[in-house]
């Protein structure tokens, strides 16, 4: 059994709910150590830290230790809101359909924001599950976020697992999250609400959220130590287009942030330049706009283009880069072409240009896509498809899922694997509707 699963064997029942209330009511009133088939080893050891902390089992609620201008203050500070987005379209996006309430902590155990389903977080807010408040095992005793961040470890608290008696209607699964860069601890982030939640397939969600976050956190790390200032005199300059709408070329004159068209014509010319050719006006035009585009058009976008980069970046006569740009999609393709797949995960930060429509963009988003899936795919390593299914492209992903099943050992990370393929399956068989 995995310890870290709260209902590793099913739904809940009325013989656990019984038997969890009888065991913590021997721990608090009498202080008799329940038996070990009683209550969790994991929940267990945080009762009697909850007990050594104080902590009143039927007392008030946790303190809210900011407020208004502090919390907001420490909330901009703080390294998890540059991935809030992240949390936001993996959990909060689904949170009023799924009945849950998404929170995020820092390594305090402080509620660093709470959204998701408002009935649910109205009825939270009575026992202080609030933004500001202190949810560490300290003040709030038992609860999935507290004892994550206390064991640095996913966890779910289910019902009478909880040490305070207030919190027993509620389940919760949380996961730390760290700085990929000195493996600090950041902070938590959780789910709650109803038994449901206490089922293994969330807390594998909530994991890849951390992972996801965690990836986030990575590229931004690089991000920031791209130099935004001139590349040293004879590097070559460098184009940074995934996960970006509009791309930034870092040159020896400085850091330029490119329009949505010159971004695009420069991925053009990167493409082009790879098989070692140049473009005319005509083709950049049909690889923009389509087949009916004029090519003048592009001459005078091409232009400016030329005036904004310098003469020696981009030629003329065809079209063409002068020298050699290195660009974080030709990275991933050269790690994924040497077999080092990890290391192309780290680096790709999303699609290339995701908010261009041009046809020659779309395809290059395509091809570098296709190249990551399978060199992932065919490498067949369980991290890696876990990572690369975390990928928002990737979570409908049937030939994904599918490899995951295949190579998993039994457990929650492997049952959460069949029901998204056991979905994806039902959804393709489906019949569609005209």
């Amino acid at each position: 059994m995995n310890p870290w699963l709260a209902l590793p064997g099913g739904g809940p029942s009325p013989v656990l709910a019984r038997r969890l209330r009888l065991a913590h009511e021997a721990l608090v009133t009498r202080a008799d150590a329940p038996a070990r088939t009683q209550v969790r080893p994991v929940v267990w050891d945080s009762w009697r830290r909850s007990l050594r902390s104080g902590v009143d089992p039927d007392g008030a609620s946790p303190p809210v230790d900011l407020l208004d201008d502090d919390l907001a203050a420490h909330r901009d500070a703080h390294p998890l809101a540059a991935v809030m987005p992240v949390v936001r379209r993996l959990l909060v996006a689904d949170a009023e359909v799924d009945r849950m309430i998404v929170a995020v902590t820092d390594a305090a155990g402080r509620m660093l924001w709470v959204e998701g389903d408002s009935r649910l977080r109205d009825r939270a807010a009575t026992m202080h599950f609030v933004e500001g408040a202190s949810w560490s095992e300290a003040d709030a005793g038992t609860n999935a976020p507290g004892t994550a961040l206390a064991l640095d470890h996913a966890v779910q608290i289910y019902g009478g697992e909880h040490f305070r008696r207030p919190v027993q209607p509620w389940s919760c699964s949380a996961a730390p999250v760290h700085d990929p860069s000195t493996g600090a601890l950041l902070g938590a982030i959780d789910v709650t609400g109803g038994d449901h939640v206490a089922s293994p397939h969330v807390l594998t969600l909530v994991r890849a959220t951390a992972a996801a976050a965690e990836a986030e956190l990575r590229w931004l790390h690089r991000e920031r130590a791209v130099p935004r200032g001139p590349a040293p005199d004879g590097a070559p300059p460098v184009l940074q287009v995934l996960g970006r709408d509009r791309a930034r070329l870092t040159t020896p004159a400085g850091a330029l942030e490119l329009s949505l068209r010159h971004s695009e014509l420069l991925v053009l010319l990167a493409e082009a330049a790879t098989a070692g050719t140049g473009r005319t006006a005509e083709q950049l035009a049909a690889e923009l706009h389509g087949a009916d585009s004029a090519a003048v058009t592009v001459r005078a976008e091409l232009s400016r283009l030329r005036r904004l980069v310098g003469d020696r970046v981009v030629g003329s006569r065809p079209y063409r880069l002068l020298g050699p740009v290195r660009s974080d999609a030709g990275d991933v393709r050269a790690l994924t072409a040497r077999g080092a797949v990890a290391e192309a995960l780290d680096t790709y930060a999303g699609p290339l240009l995701p908010g261009s429509q041009a046809p020659g963009v779309r395809a290059a988003r395509a091809r570098l896509a296709d190249e990551l899936r399978g060199a992932v795919l065919g490498g067949g390593r369980p991290d890696l498809l876990l990572r690369y299914g975390a990928l928002p492209e990737a979570a409908e992903d049937l030939a994904t899922w599918q490899a995951c099943l295949a190579v998993l050992p039994p457990g929650p990370r492997r049952a959460a694997a069949a029901a998204r393929v056991q979905r994806l399956r039902s959804r393709d068989a489906a019949p569609r509707h005209r």
